[in-house]
């Protein structure tokens, strides 16, 4: 018998146990494993053996459900692994070179480095996942040249990912934030708007996402490093790019040979092929579900109704045979193709164990009910200006105690839009966009984040390090980010918020300028 803590505190216990320990002692898998244990235990009645089975029957989910494969579990798991292949290949051919050594010549500075990254990453918009770590297989061997610390490569993957993929409705991302609004709307009688162009209308109101990418600009184009971030970058600049007394991070592939035959064609082919191969079979997947649902097709219907995790699978299969080819055809000799396959699966290893243990213990908050707790908070009596800024708070400790941001999604909006309809239906949009914006902040800063864990992987920077050098910048878009919905609550106007967080963006630059060059 599972025990409900809907309507207790305790629900947040083991969450905010794993993340804290995760932050103290920067033992991820052993604060992970905590939390699982807690929840749990808290779910079981204090039973040893019940605990016992749960958790066993909760681990075997994560790869067998409902008497088959968990086909979303697997074919992520698959995509990494062949994503560390393609990776590690790239590197044997000598391409990574190669194309360090053509970028020496194109791109000039540190500055054009970053700036290249944080364009690839608003270019590469598809999903958060698929961003995090091609983008970062791309830009590794740039930043790497000009001694960008990984802890910097990871803070623009993980701002460039989410934050683009939230405003964007050609996404996994987008495409599910307008079938959840499409239904509360249908559900309140808003039947007149088309969804997408309610979703258009909802940009610029997530105060966060467009923010985010404002200060990742300007980070990144003048070197507004501080904090944490400032140590990982004056390390970089002599030779440490990582905290090498932590070990080789995930993702890390080390100790392979290069050929000298590599070609800047060798990298860009491969990632081009593995993009488009996993755009068509986005499309396709997404056709095929709209055909079962004698529905017509559509670009938009095709990705909401996308399978995204079957799509990067068999998009990166794809990918692989390609830098395999090219490698075949860059006169690398096979032992060197196999080793550097092998030494890719490998790397990837810790990434997977970390999410494993990230799957488990989102199952466990799941169960605990931590989510609805966490939204039952904005249900007491209120002030209605406040509800934007108090339900931007809440989304963000809910996807931080959770670590998901489409968890929060669905269980937050429908609360926001019922508050909206008890109120003022005016302001619908805005406490909806406050919660796609809390969402994400909360996700950026959670340890126990997928899209944390990813995005750093993506870099080959340690986990925690990630979480702690990207967390004064995600707090500064928050802050602005707060202030502006209050504005917003307050004058019921757009433009007001706006303005309001343009000023304080601008402030905080001015500060961020004082202090990094302090």
């Amino acid at each position: 018998m599972i025990i409900s803590y809907a309507d207790s505190a305790l629900s947040v216990l083991p969450p905010l146990v794993a993340i804290l320990l995760a932050i103290l002692t920067r033992k991820v898998l052993l604060s992970l494993g905590l939390g699982i244990v807690i929840g749990a235990l808290l779910l079981s009645d204090f039973s040893v053996i019940a605990t016992s089975e749960y958790i066993l029957h909760t681990v075997g989910q994560l790869v067998w459900k409902d008497g088959g494969l968990n086909n979303w579990n697997v074919y992520i798991l698959g995509f990494l692994v062949v994503l560390g292949m393609i990776t590690a290949l790239i590197t044997v051919s000598g391409s990574a070179r190669a194309f360090a050594d053509w970028a020496k010549q194109h791109i000039r500075s540190k500055r054009d480095a970053k700036l290249m990254t944080m364009f690839l990453g608003c270019v590469v918009f598809i999903d958060d996942y698929f961003n995090s770590l091609v983008v970062g297989s791309i830009s590794r061997p740039i930043t790497d040249r000009y001694h960008i610390s990984r802890a910097k490569l990871a803070y623009i993957l993980d701002s460039t990912a989410a934050p683009i993929c939230v405003i964007s409705p050609v996404s996994s991302w987008g495409a599910y934030i307008i079938a959840l609004i499409g239904g509360i709307l249908t559900a309140h009688g808003f039947t007149d708007s088309g969804y997408l162009s309610v979703f258009m209308q909802m940009i610029p109101m997530n105060f966060y996402a467009v923010f985010s990418l404002l200060l990742l600009l300007f980070v990144a184009a003048f070197g507004l490093d501080v904090g944490p971030m400032r140590q990982h970058e004056l390390n970089a600049l002599r030779g440490n790019l990582f905290d090498e007394s932590k070990g080789q991070p995930p993702g890390a592939v080390s100790d392979l040979p290069e050929a000298d035959t590599g070609k800047v064609m060798g990298l860009f082919l491969p990632i081009a092929i593995l993009v488009f191969a996993t755009i068509y079979f986005m499309v396709s997947s997404g056709a095929d579900a709209l055909a079962a649902k004698d529905l017509p097709f559509n670009v938009l219907g095709a990705f909401e109704n996308t399978d995204v995790s079957s799509s990067l699978f068999f998009g990166s299969i794809i990918g692989l045979i390609a830098t395999v080819i090219l490698g075949i055809q860059q006169k690398v000799e096979l032992p060197m193709l196999l080793s550097g396959m092998l030494v890719g699966a490998r790397s990837m290893l810790p990434a997977i164990y970390i999410l494993l243990f990230a799957w488990t213990i989102a199952s466990v908050i799941g169960e605990l009910e931590t989510g609805k707790y966490m939204a039952s908070l904005a249900t007491d009596n209120i002030p209605f200006a406040m509800l934007p800024a108090v339900l931007f708070l809440l989304a963000g400790i809910t996807a931080f105690s959770t670590g998901t941001s489409w968890g929060t999604f669905g269980i937050m909006l429908p609360i926001a839009a019922d508050m909206a309809m008890g109120s003022d239906s005016t302001m619908m949009l805005p406490m909806l966009a406050a919660v796609l914006s809390g969402a994400v902040f909360g996700d950026h800063c959670s340890p126990i984040s997928d899209t944390t864990i990813l995005s750093s992987t993506g870099a080959t920077c340690h986990h925690i390090d990630h979480v702690v050098t990207q967390l004064p910048y995600a707090l500064i878009a928050a802050l602005i980010s707060f202030v502006g919905y209050i504005v917003l609550g307050f004058t019921g106007s757009l433009i007001a918020g706006l303005l309001c967080c343009s000023v304080m963006f601008a402030i905080s630059i001015v500060v961020l300028h004082f202090v990094a060059k302090k």
